[in-house]
């Protein structure tokens, strides 16, 4: 399929390894969207929709696949994440059926929105503590705010002591570069291969002395839970720690941070939530549609089929855009204005079908407790002269450091 006018970018120029791109994704998305319903990129061999419609519809296809073993050989999703390792299971984040249904269904109840919604107070304290370690007047927001939240509070849930949430968050941070990177650096390689095995070496440990010792906390549950005989093994529970705590821990800093750069950049925004409390969950769910910690997300038709009459075969690479989804104007009026009183905040940030974000709920309760705080805590907070530096990890939306005044 050929695009029309102007060539659309492809390749790197997709990737926030291009600095165009980090710097403003929308502007290019908003370019591809406008001119055709599918974009072949021929230099990763990938097709991206970028349509909210046509990436709704593809996200709830049962029938697509999202074990990229199962992708064609040369596809841009096989190369990246299949063919190296054909013999090892993935983990239930790109996991077909039957396997994917039984291990969500061993997982899913601690993550279900009652169950959740019992973790808030331990969630407002863990942020009240973080806060009230804030003690200059000029602070970047995400090393001392963003990063450490959702790391000490998946890692509390864990039942993990305190004296290792900052290897936590490092190792997280470290084995995450690299995994959606066409263009890996050597050495970040190396890192996070590193990173990784010091994160397996540690849930291994924590879970042998979790089966001498049940506990109140979520790592236990993993342990205990069964499904009409059915029970998660040693790897299996490796795999969902690691899934919960590295997944959970960048974009959720990226929603908390995201979050506070749309409300300073709006002021009226930030004022409207000051004097309104009770807007909270909707500005989330604003801050979830303007900015999306997470880019994309991707299926593998396992058929031919075609993309409003754009073809497209069995086996291939289906890139779906979802900061494009969200932003796209033939559903959300003015969709580039961040609007926290927006009526319809609908989103595709958390994917859909049977890959819903297990941990949605919960990172909408982190941003809620962590945003309402911060600006209560310190209510003429506002940018920083030293501004920010945006992160250079593919597939995700954040900011390495975002500097404010107090």
């Amino acid at each position: 399929m050929k695009d029309m006018g102007e060539e659309l970018p492809k390749g790197i120029a997709l990737t926030v390894l291009d600095e165009h791109y980090k710097s403003n994704p929308y502007a290019i998305l908003e370019r591809i969207r406008q001119t055709t319903p599918l974009h072949h990129d021929d230099e990763l061999n990938q097709y991206i929709a970028t349509r909210h419609d046509d990436v709704k519809l593809i996200l709830r296809d049962k029938d697509y696949w999202s074990d990229p073993r199962k992708g064609k050989q040369g596809s841009f999703i096989y190369e990246l994440l299949g063919g190296a390792n054909k013999e090892e299971e993935p983990s239930m984040l790109l996991m077909d059926e039957p396997n994917h249904k039984r291990l969500r269904s061993l997982v899913s109840k601690p993550f279900m929105p009652s169950a959740v919604e019992k973790w808030r107070p331990r969630t407002q304290q863990v942020v009240k503590r973080i806060l009230d370690s804030i003690c200059e007047p000029e602070f970047d927001l995400i090393k001392a705010f963003a990063n450490p939240i959702p790391t000490v509070v998946i890692a509390e849930l864990l039942g993990i002591d305190a004296s290792h949430h900052d290897n936590f968050k490092v190792w997280s941070d470290q084995s995450v570069k690299t995994a959606f990177s066409p263009f890996p650096d050597p050495e970040d390689l190396r890192v996070a291969e590193v990173a990784q095995r010091k994160l397996d070496d540690f849930f291994l440990k924590e879970i042998e002395a979790r089966r001498k010792h049940l506990g109140d906390d979520l790592l236990s549950d993993l342990i205990r839970a069964e499904e009409e005989g059915d029970k998660l093994s040693q790897h299996e529970l490796i795999l969902q720690c690691n899934l919960m705590l590295i997944a959970g821990n960048v974009t959720t800093t990226d929603l908390i941070g995201n979050g506070m750069k749309a409300l300073l950049d709006n002021p009226q925004q930030l004022q409207l939530l000051k004097d309104n409390p009770s807007f909270i969950k909707n500005a989330v769910e604003e801050i979830l549609r303007f900015e999306s910690p997470v880019l994309n997300s991707a299926r593998i038709p396992n058929r031919d089929t075609d993309v409003q009459g754009c073809p497209i075969g069995t086996g291939e690479s289906l890139i779906v855009s979802l900061a494009s989804a969200n932003r796209d104007p033939e559903v959300y009026p003015d969709p580039d204005r961040f609007d926290i009183e927006r009526e319809d905040t609908h989103h595709q940030s958390f994917g859909g079908g049977r890959h819903m974000c297990l941990g949605a709920h919960l990172a909408r309760l982190e941003a809620q407790e962590a945003i309402l705080a911060i600006i209560t805590r310190f209510p003429n907070i506002t940018h920083s002269e030293k501004g920010l530096v945006r992160a250079t990890v593919p597939s995700f939306r954040g900011m390495e450091s975002f500097w404010v005044t107090t």
